[in-house]
């Protein structure tokens, strides 16, 4: 078993995993607060680190069909949201490569 390699942000506000502490994403990597994940609210993130990447599965979300792989905690393995792999309708193509955090399972800090 190797070392963990945990990414520390900078930053005034750092979402952090509930769980264990770790980093997660900046507020700076924001793109919409808008989101409804599994748990409550989810925010839609350009960027996310300190994360484990799940199997790529179909999903019938409130938007329509995706392509997406569940992300966990790289500490401790907790699920805290998802990646978009594929959209299938043109109007959702922006969400492709893009993170959602679960409000639920993220913590807010520096603010």
């Amino acid at each position: 078993m190797g070392r963990l390699y945990i990414q520390h942000l900078s930053g005034d506000k750092i979402y952090k995993c509930k769980f264990c502490k770790v980093d997660s994403a900046s507020h700076d990597d924001i793109v919409s607060k808008e989101f409804q994940g599994r748990y409550g609210r989810g925010y839609l993130m350009k960027n996310v680190v300190n994360i484990s990447i799940g199997p790529r599965e179909p999903r019938h979300l409130s938007t329509g069909l995706h392509t997406v792989n569940d992300i966990y905690c790289s500490s401790c393995q907790q699920l805290i949201g998802w990646r978009y792999e594929k959209a299938f309708e043109e109007s959702q193509k922006y969400k492709e490569g893009r993170y959602i955090l679960e409000k639920a399972r993220v913590l807010k800090d520096g603010w």
